[in-house]
């Protein structure tokens, strides 16, 4: 039985015969659109054919009678419109699927070291869903091998990050070495792309970036990666990972796979916007010689270079019990000269918050210098909470890196790590006693510490 609501249903007969019944119900119609007619007639005729299909299976039949019914339909087809072409559409007897059509003197296309396919894991023809659930491949395992059997690939992402872009160099530098064309969008809005990961991939063959440097105008949000094939089986992904470390591996994000011979009109849609955005005067070509106006417009971006509050959508204030430990903090080394002091507050009242606050302070009080920052904890999640807080309170999501689990540190001038981690890669030995300039330590690690 229907249910009230919005539809957009061909009406077939016992969909006719229960309107005709519904005498109390409002009833909205319109005609097949002429020039729509063939699409959604034929999407109305796949969903009988699939069901037709099943019930088959379902009494006991097997592929090969499935195949005949199919052919027995394309037969049909032949009869009504006269067209003896159509013939050639008949399905072979053998019931089967083509799944590569390669070179076998490519040995970097599509064929790894056992001579097997390298293919998605996920269809190519039918579209589907990225959630980072643990039940699905990773996106950046799923990348991999959409770059390894892809003849041209188009990326359109906010920000690009290294820890992002060496997940995938080894692939993009393979296909870009066969040939492949590798064309990137991105901007350098909020001061999120990596001067290094624009400079890695840029020496790439064949491979062409276009950046924004006017974000107050490009305030592009979109995360694209299509990869097209010359076989017609173009898929694209669609949703909320830019190119770093945590978007395609670890992190919750959704992502869309589409595939053109599921959804022909948006890949075409895609294509067309892509193609508009990269002819744009909006995005200038990047070339090595344009390093430092890239570095300077990230800056621009960031706390440091820029204290505006278009960056973030809010600031961050400390409370007034926090600004009145952060003013004893600045006495005792003003006054008093001591520059080692301890916080002492109990749990949920911001400690971190504080020394977020006082290190910006101690930034700013010491212009031009490296102002190196250590921070040490016991747990991989106080780490994340810990660097994701200075970053807000500093405005710079750019800002420090992680060294704990599988986090390795691009830099280790602002460092939050482990006490493992510390003691494990023996930090003390490899750097001097007066490498950092401000050191934190977590509470709970004060004698974890060798």
């Amino acid at each position: 039985m229907l249910k009230p609501g919005l539809y957009e249903q061909v009406i077939n007969k016992i969909l006719r015969k229960e309107l005709d019944s519904a005498e109390d119900k409002l009833i909205s119609t319109a005609p097949i659109d002429k020039a729509e007619a063939s699409r959604v007639l034929a999407k109305y005729i796949a969903e009988v054919v699939e069901k037709g299909l099943s019930n088959v299976l379902d009494n006991g039949g097997n592929v090969e009678l499935q195949v005949s019914l199919a052919n027995k339909i394309i037969s049909t087809i032949i009869g009504e419109t006269g067209e003896s072409a159509f013939s050639s559409l008949s399905i072979d007897e053998r019931a089967e699927l083509l799944l590569a059509l390669l070179d076998k003197k490519n040995s970097i296309y599509g064929i790894n070291e056992k001579a097997e396919v390298v293919r998605p894991e996920t269809s190519l023809s039918e579209s589907s869903l990225f959630t980072g659930a643990v039940h699905e491949p990773s996106m950046f395992a799923e990348l991999k091998k959409e770059i390894l059997s892809s003849d041209r690939i188009d990326m359109l992402v906010s920000f690009i990050k290294w820890s992002g872009v060496r997940l995938i160099y080894e692939e993009l530098k393979a296909f870009t070495l066969r040939g492949g064309q590798l064309r990137i969008i991105t901007t350098s809005y909020m001061g999120a792309t990596d001067v290094k990961a624009i400079e890695e991939l840029v020496t790439l063959p064949n491979t062409q970036i276009k950046v924004s440097y006017d974000t107050k105008r490009t305030r592009l949000h979109a995360k694209t990666y299509v990869f097209y094939r010359v076989s017609g089986f173009t898929t694209a992904y669609v949703g909320s990972s830019n190119l770093s470390n945590a978007a395609i591996s670890s992190g919750l994000e959704w992502n869309v796979k589409v595939t053109k011979k599921d959804l022909p009109a948006t890949i075409e849609k895609i294509e067309a916007t892509f193609e508009s955005y990269w002819n744009s005067n909006e995005f200038e070509e990047y070339s090595s010689d344009q390093k430092g106006r890239l570095a300077q417009a990230l800056n621009a971006e960031k706390y440091y270079g820029k204290d505006s509050e278009e960056d973030y959508a809010f600031n961050i204030t400390p409370y007034s019990y926090q600004q009145e430990i952060l003013d004893k903090l600045d006495a005792e080394r003003k006054v008093r000269g001591y520059f080692k002091n301890l916080i002492v507050a109990a749990t949920g009242t911001g400690k971190t918050v504080i020394s977020a606050f006082d290190f910006k302070r101690f930034y700013k009080e010491n212009p031009g210098k490296p102002n190196r920052l250590l921070f040490v904890a016991h747990r991989e999640e106080i780490l994340k909470q810990s660097i994701s807080c200075f970053r807000g309170v500093l405005k710079n999501m750019n800002f420090g890196d992680l060294f704990v689990g599988n986090n390795k540190p691009e830099s280790i001038d602002h460092l939050f790590v482990s006490v493992q981690t510390f003691n494990s890669q023996k930090l003390d030995e490899k750097i001097t006693a007066d490498f950092y300039d401000y050191i934190i330590i977590d509470d709970a690690v004060i004698l974890g510490l060798n």
